[in-house]
């Protein structure tokens, strides 16, 4: 079985006020994480700006909660720091956003039809969305045993390419990690200069964010907030422990490791206009509904590596939500910021591809209780891989 890399979206479509068994004056964030690991999420850890917790184990079979200042691999909420950068560069006229691929990365691209920049960013490109089967990860199994294997971009994009575009450019929606990773291959031809070194010249260094990197070849995860983990053996056998982990062949895609607290710092930089000119943050926050050629309307609205999502039917009103979530093998990420007003968070649930659905809904009510005025207790799941 092959499951998609991206980001797994359960949102409330209804909800009820919060009538769990926590203790009167429990912060609703909090229920809603000590909810979900007694569903079976190892651990969960949530930062908001006036709050932060943490429930569920560390590392399972070892005393200690998840800390919350911890890093993690924050999988497709990478897209938002590449959309960045390349947006950075739109700004400084080194590319434009109609610029066509093939002709900014000649031979990268084996399609006749021109992809630009845009579509790239917008998942309205038709590129195939990932590795096939044969090529990736065939099985569950597999995950365990290609841990250490290593991808060049270049190398990653030939092998997904392989296959015709899903749709002629423009024409549709299809979420595409192998299109965020010809945008890392792009930001580096415009600059001369390795992704990771670009991040952290624009992004990190500027921001002080000094959880958040790009690995590479690095598999391990240092100052870890939680291990991450994954049922890719029938039962008896326990959860397998995926936190080491070789994530290249997400190169501009999903390979970034962060903090709760940094993730929050980047998005109300890039929101306050510290990052982005105001032209290019409108482009950025111009969005499309999210109807996938493969799984349907995806319950959003996406943007230039941003997605958009009214909470309208968790909150009892229109709540709109700016951000991206990630899903890895043992990392589920959430990182959203209020259209308007203060309201943010960042949330990490420790299993995420392998997660059943009372766990994928429940990971979600932290986040979803972050913003909406009266606690929600209960959402049934529509979900769609990305």
């Amino acid at each position: 079985m092959r499951r998609s890399l991206g980001f797994v979206l359960s949102i409330a479509t209804c909800a009820t006020v919060f009538t769990g068994t926590a203790h009167a004056g429990t912060d609703p964030r909090q229920a809603a994480m000590d909810a979900a690991v007694a569903s079976g999420i190892p651990g969960m850890v949530a930062v908001a700006p006036d709050w932060r917790g943490a429930s569920g184990v560390r590392e399972v079979g070892r005393p200690g909660k998840p800390d919350s200042s911890g890093r993690f691999r924050v999988a497709s909420v990478s897209k938002s720091f590449t959309a960045t950068l390349v947006l950075q560069l739109v700004g400084e006229h080194r590319v434009s956003l109609e610029d066509v691929i093939q002709e900014r990365l000649p031979g990268v691209l084996p399609y006749a039809e021109p992809v630009t920049v845009r579509q790239l960013l917008q998942h309205t490109s038709g590129v195939p969305r990932d590795l096939a089967p044969e090529d990736g990860w065939g099985s569950l199994p597999e995950i365990d045993t290609e841990r250490f294997v290593h991808f060049d971009p270049a190398e990653q994009v030939r092998l997904s390419t392989k296959h015709p575009l899903l749709f002629k450019p423009g024409t549709a929606w299809s979420y595409s990690n192998t299109g965020y990773n010809v945008l890392g291959m792009l930001v580096e031809k415009l600059t001369h200069q390795p992704l990771a070194r670009v991040l952290a010249e624009r992004i990190t260094g500027p921001l002080g964010l000094h959880d958040t990197f790009i690995p590479g070849d690095f598999p391990f995860l240092p100052h870890a907030a939680a291990h991450g983990y994954e049922q890719l053996y029938p039962a008896p056998h326990a959860r397998t422990d995926v936190t080491t982990y070789n994530y290249t062949r997400y190169f501009g895609a999903g390979q970034v490791i962060s903090s709760a607290g940094d993730l929050n710092r980047f998005f109300r930089a890039l929101f306050d206009g510290k990052l982005l000119p105001p032209a290019q943050l409108a482009e950025m926050k111009k969005t499309v509904r999210a109807i996938d050629v493969t799984f349907g309307d995806t319950g959003l609205d996406y943007g230039l590596g941003l997605m958009k999502i009214d909470l309208a039917k968790a909150c009892g009103k229109p709540t709109i939500v700016w951000g991206h979530g990630g899903d890895l093998p043992g990392f589920n990420t959430f990182s959203f910021v209020a259209d308007s007003g203060p309201k943010q968070i960042s949330t990490l649930a420790t299993i995420d591809l392998t997660a059943n659905k009372e766990q994928a809904g429940k990971r979600q009510l932290p986040f979803v209780n972050e913003f909406c005025a009266v606690p929600v207790a209960s959402a049934p799941l529509v979900a769609m891989s990305l």
